[in-house]
């Protein structure tokens, strides 16, 4: 069965995400895991539902995912922004709703980096008078 597979990549933090979809069931796998099993937290699973929740198309794609980098739900994000992108080039009349929504901006927030002097990022040792 030849099937015809569109890809794009979704980015959150530090986390990478490659997303391929193609016509199916519904089937969502996650470096080769189920998505039920692989966030452990309803709330991730949701933010990767999210684009297909959007335009009611959640059971006739298949999303296949390999994922890296970050946290749960900087991956969750990474996902998001990759099906979002995926489904965008699969059909051009899919990105009006997905722009409206936010979902193909990608997020560019990260860490900031600890400076010298301070503990962390900003926060600085307690003055003390005495």
């Amino acid at each position: 069965m030849d099937q015809e597979k569109t890809y794009a990549t979704g980015r959150r933090k530090t986390s990478t995400a490659r997303v391929y979809i193609s016509k199916g069931k519904g089937n969502i796998l996650v470096n080769d895991i189920p998505l039920e099993e692989y966030f452990g937290r309803e709330v991730a699973k949701i933010l990767v539902m999210q684009p297909l929740v959007l335009l009611e198309i959640a059971d006739k794609f298949d999303v296949d995912v390999k994922v890296s980098g970050g946290g749960s739900f900087g991956q969750a994000g990474a996902i998001r922004h990759g099906i979002s992108r995926a489904l965008e080039k699969y059909d051009v009349d899919f990105r009006k709703s997905l722009k409206s929504a936010g979902y193909l901006t990608r997020d560019s927030r990260q860490v900031e980096r600890k400076k010298v002097g301070l503990v962390k990022a900003r926060k600085s040792k307690q003055f003390s008078k005495r």
